[in-house]
């Protein structure tokens, strides 16, 4: 099947998954008007189409710090145990009608403690929320796996405390480990010991580099912490000159290390200047793993459905094209092996093949 012949209802049909999504990214618009009332916090507007306008009209700004700015009105209305129950839920339901069949949703639950609640207290009640959708999506006909990858904030202190409820809640729903937040000047090493206590418990994660910094941030991720995972990675490029790997390029690409790659984020916080351009088909025909990811949904006004239209149309992707970044996700995520070779083999290959 070539590219001119995927439509918009075809794509909307394949199942699909994401590794690299943020709650509080992701949030409804008429969620953030409702729950802003009930808390008192003022928005820009209380029209939730207009507000899903300023969202991704404030994210174009080409700066990372900027976008990042933008999430002070998700995280207002997630401070409280309705609020994170609601966004919880809801964000499974929406990934199970965008035709996500396993998504992993990370979050930095240190910034959702302003109203009173403990970390711990977060995590739970992020856990109810999700197992809630999950319940409810399987119950309409439309199941998602959804596990969660908790984060630390790598410009703040709390990161072993991050780490630590990664640990304690491995068996609770919690599948790894992340650091996010403002990447220049904030490098992974910083944070050593919290990624050797990880690696002692067993405990997985990936780590945000190669998108405001460059290839030293991906080194330092990959050869010094020791992440499974690159979130974005779109720098790596610059370890390839004329189709040849340079040392670290090669290492990601030979031992099958997955990119999540966001296409729409990458352009507003300038990490790529065109869709057609984007890394991540150079990348792919490559033979990198990479995979395919929203990011931040309500701030990137995306969809999987629209990440995945935007590459058949501006990127000549094909069917083929979307099922293997798929195919890499699942193969990539933080679950049991057993667990990944039946999505694959029993829910992706065969909605590919129909």
């Amino acid at each position: 099947m070539t590219a001119t012949r995927v439509d918009l209802d075809v794509i909307r049909r394949l199942p699909k998954a994401v590794l690299h999504d943020h709650l509080d990214g992701g949030l409804r618009p008429a969620t953030v008007v409702e729950l802003a009332a009930e808390v008192g916090h003022t928005l820009p507007t209380t029209d939730p189409d207009e507000l899903a306008a300023w969202y991704y009209d404030a994210a174009n700004s080409g700066d990372l710090v900027r976008y990042i700015a933008t999430f002070e009105h998700t995280l207002a209305v997630m401070q409280t145990r309705e609020g994170l129950l609601r966004t919880a839920e809801e964000y499974v339901l929406d990934l199970a009608a965008d035709g996500v069949v396993y998504g992993e949703v990370r979050y930095a639950p240190e910034l959702n403690t302003r109203g009173g609640l403990a970390m711990s207290e977060v995590v739970e009640t992020v856990q109810e929320g999700l197992a809630a959708g999950m319940a409810k999506a399987a119950a309409a006909g439309t199941p998602v796996r959804v596990g969660t990858l908790l984060c630390g904030m790598r410009m703040f202190d709390r990161v072993a405390e991050a780490a630590d409820l990664a640990v304690a809640f491995r068996d609770a729903g919690v599948v790894g480990f992340d650091i996010a937040g403002a990447e220049d000047g904030f490098p992974p090493a910083d944070h050593l010991a919290a990624f050797e206590h990880l690696r002692r418990e067993s405990v997985p994660f990936t780590i945000h580099a190669g998108e405001a910094h460059g290839l030293p941030s991906i080194h330092q991720a990959l050869q010094v912490c020791g992440a499974q995972r690159i979130g974005h990675g779109v720098r790596l490029t610059e370890d390839i000159v004329d189709g040849k790997l340079g040392r670290l390029a090669g290492w990601v690409r030979d031992r099958r290390i997955a990119l999540e790659m966001c296409p729409t984020s990458n352009l507003q916080t300038g990490a790529a200047s065109s869709i057609a351009e984007h890394p991540i088909t150079a990348l792919k025909d490559l033979g990198f793993r990479v995979t395919l990811n929203t990011d931040n949904r309500l701030v990137s006004g995306t969809t999987m459905t629209r990440e995945m239209s935007l590459l058949v149309e501006e990127a000549g992707w094909t069917v083929e094209d979307l099922r293997t970044v798929t195919v890499n996700a699942v193969k990539s995520a933080f679950i049991p092996f057993d667990e990944r070779k039946a999505l694959i083999e029993d829910v992706v290959l065969p909605g590919y093949a129909v």
